[in-house]
């Protein structure tokens, strides 16, 4: 089974991207997570919805 919660390094290396990128796009509403403790954790489900959303928005 693979990981559905993925930390923001995990995030970063999944969409090659620097940490601080990741971190404040987060920050900023931009990429969808949600903190627990105050660490950034996202759903890969959320994210690849989010690519798709991204990709279809690039069409129009």
């Amino acid at each position: 089974m693979t990981d559905q919660i993925l930390t923001l390094k995990e995030v970063a290396g999944y969409l090659k991207l620097a940490e601080k990128t990741a971190y404040r796009l987060a920050s900023e509403g931009k990429l969808p997570g949600f903190k627990v403790g105050g660490s950034w954790r996202f759903k890969r489900e959320d994210l690849e919805a989010w690519m798709e959303e991204g990709k279809n928005d690039n069409k129009k």
